[in-house]
């Protein structure tokens, strides 16, 4: 007992809530032409500010007015935010409002955020994979003040996330707990009396202000591909993982990352899953965002259950039409959480599969290049072997025992291993090589003084790589050399497969580390659209029996 204060952080709270009390109307109610000047009431320079950017669900009218502050007022924040997925995210720091930037994933931003680093606009802390961005907002980027965004809202601070819960609570729940601000943008706003919201998915306690927004926050289809633009490349691809990974593991719970390789598995379930005799056997449990592409195999009766990182535009009444599948409240909507989905796709999947941009010739690979931060989401989770993991499934068990060079490290002793799988064409937009010496991360790394380049899945933790040319399975190989020399037999016509020796290529097929399409029996005639179970977005609407109803860029009949 020295005499130290240890309410500080609760004094500091109510001095910037009671500052801001002559902004509230009804409750916790601020009126929308006050909410720039609430912000610079309640924000002060240098703070970690946690604005919500999801993948999909974005809190834009808040960043609108972040963006509008004085900033003589508020400057050099430290922005911790899982996305950046609009431009209004990154006036701030144009502006010089924002300094700082510890983030997950920016998608299309992913061009300008690499500009403005090598500006010097934007100064790096780490490119995270969701989960380990959620576990530093509980230790050292703790945000002082919240911003995010909800559906339906009422004067108490009650808060119904629904369809798109994604990251809300544990961005709201972190800043509560340590005597932060939390300032929340509605849909709709009701008195909660007479007139209450669907459910309650964040009580009133936990939020300080809530404000209607002029307009419904914007929501990105983000996992939505239309299947009229797959390819015949993509579609044998697809064929490829389903009889030599799929089928061979007999996996039943799994991620699929997002992209048209993922969306043509999807659609080949219906069709050439069931003539391989696979129903029942795969693809059981997914946890992913209810893609619309899935909607042939769910119909086909293939899936059985669907948690969801977040909600996709115009899945909604297919989903509350699906209780069985999705994890459905009892107001009759679905309940998306990413920490939640995050965590099962860390722990209780056998499989992640997904596409990438770059692989260098030892199998690193990443989404981040020169010229494009993309950040990872949740890949690195979901794309690592998880050494925590203790409980056992067939498809776990079964590449454990392949996995040779934990031989050498655990003696006698048996262990499961996680398949991760990265697929990509040989050569990718504007014929880029999707097979490098070194990766584009390298370079991005000191452009922005990063101590290591952002990778986003490991050598190490990549089971298998898939091309056109077949299948390399990693985990298989006996030294870092055969790696390089599968990677290069599947690598095609790219600098690092010219320089495959055909012999060793020959020795590794019969060894089983590469898997052409002949050697897995695979027709490649027969890699067209024809197998594909919806051949467009029309198609989905009618096998979902009109319960899709998909975003208008999408209409195309």
């Amino acid at each position: 007992m020295n005499g130290k204060k240890w309410d500080t952080r609760r004094t500091d709270y109510l001095e910037r809530i009671n500052a801001a009390k002559p902004l509230v109307k009804t409750g916790k109610e601020v009126a929308a032409s006050d909410v720039v000047k609430l912000l610079e009431t309640v924000i002060r320079p240098g703070e970690k500010v946690n604005l919500e950017g999801n993948n999909q669900k974005q809190a834009d009218f808040l960043a609108e007015c972040l963006s509008k502050v004085n900033k003589e007022k508020v400057y050099d924040l430290h922005m911790v935010q899982s996305a950046l997925a609009l431009p209004v995210f990154l006036e701030v720091f144009e502006k010089g409002i924002a300094k700082k930037l510890d983030f997950a994933y920016s998608g299309p931003m992913g061009g300008k955020i690499a500009e403005f680093i090598d500006q010097g606009k934007v100064q790096l802390g780490a490119i995270h994979t969701y989960l380990e961005l959620f576990a530093r907002y509980f230790t050292d980027l703790t945000p002082k003040v919240c911003m995010v965004c909800a559906y339906e809202g009422d004067r108490f601070g009650n808060l119904y996330t629904g369809f798109n819960t994604e990251d809300t609570p544990i961005q709201i729940e972190a800043t509560k707990f340590s005597n932060g601000i939390v300032i929340a943008q509605v849909n709709k706003l009701y008195d909660g009396v007479d007139n209450k919201i669907k459910r309650v998915d964040i009580p009133g306690d936990w939020v300080d202000f809530v404000i209607e927004s002029p307009k419904p926050f914007y929501l990105e289809p983000l996992f939505t591909r239309d299947p009229a633009l797959i390819t015949d490349a993509q579609i044998l691809m697809a064929m490829i993982a389903l009889k030599g990974i799929y089928a061979k593991y007999n996996v039943q719970r799994l991620n699929h990352g997002i992209g048209f390789y993922t969306a043509a598995i999807e659609l080949l379930l219906p069709t050439y899953g069931k003539e391989l005799g696979l129903k029942g056997k795969i693809c059981k449990h997914f946890v992913l965002n209810p893609h619309p592409t899935l909607i042939p195999a769910i119909e086909d009766g293939w899936v059985e259950s669907i948690h969801s990182f977040g909600g996709e535009l115009g899945m909604q009444k297919y989903c509350q039409a699906r209780p069985d599948i999705f994890f459905i409240g009892p107001d009759g909507t679905m309940r998306s959480n990413r920490a939640y989905c995050q965590t099962a796709g860390h722990y209780a999947i056998d499989m992640f599969i997904g596409g990438t941009l770059q692989i260098d010739r030892y199998g690193n690979s990443t989404t981040a290049t020169a010229t494009r931060v993309a950040g990872f989401g949740g890949a690195p989770n979901m794309g690592c072997d998880s050494k925590g993991r203790r409980h056992i499934t067939e498809a776990w068990m079964r590449c454990g025992d392949e996995f040779t060079a934990q031989k050498s490290f655990l003696g006698n002793q048996r262990r499961g291993k996680r398949l991760v799988v990265q697929m990509a064409e040989t050569f990718l937009e504007k014929m880029a090589p999707a097979f490098v010496d070194e990766l584009d991360a390298e370079k991005l790394a000191k452009k922005a003084n990063l101590e290591l380049p952002p990778i986003m899945v490991y050598a190490d933790d990549i089971t298998h790589i898939i091309t056109e040319e077949g299948i390399a399975s990693m985990h298989m190989c006996e030294s870092l050399k055969e790696r390089e020399d599968a990677i290069r037999g599947v690598a095609g016509y790219t600098k690092i497969g010219l320089e495959a020796d055909p012999k060793v290529t020959g020795q590794l097929r019969k060894k089983g580390v590469i898997q052409t399409p002949e050697d897995l029996g695979i027709d490649r005639a027969k890699a067209n659209r024809s197998l594909l179970a919806a051949k467009n977005v029309k198609d989905l609407v009618e096998i979902s029996g009109g319960l899709y109803d998909p975003p208008g860029k999408f209409h195309n009949w």
